[in-house]
């Protein structure tokens, strides 16, 4: 990255540069909400369930979802992953109004 003009690299470095440990992050290994996630699209995916079980694998794909964007935001390592938090929030949000409207 020495090579980019500077304005790039300082760039670079405020967006996705972990505070505590200095290494550049863009992505992550999953966390358990993620892996909850995951899982419930895979068994959707799979078995197509339809009714109380279908139903219950959005509620639980949704809110694994959000408790990931809500960790990212407040967690997250650096402006990058907080954004990508918020946007995944707005996303759900969304989604769920208009499953309600």
């Amino acid at each position: 990255m020495s090579n980019l003009p500077e304005p790039v690299r300082r760039t670079v470095d405020w967006w996705f540069r972990d505070r505590s440990t200095g290494k550049l992050v863009v992505g992550q290994f999953p966390n358990w909400p993620l892996w909850l996630w995951l899982a419930a699209v895979a068994v959707d995916v799979v078995f197509h369930p339809a009714g109380t079980l279908g139903t219950v694998l959005t509620v639980v794909r949704t809110g694994a979802l959000v408790i990931w964007a809500v960790m990212e935001i407040g967690w997250g390592v650096n402006p990058w992953r907080r954004l990508l938090g918020t946007i995944v929030l707005v996303w759900q949000v969304a989604g769920v109004l208009g499953r309600l409207g």
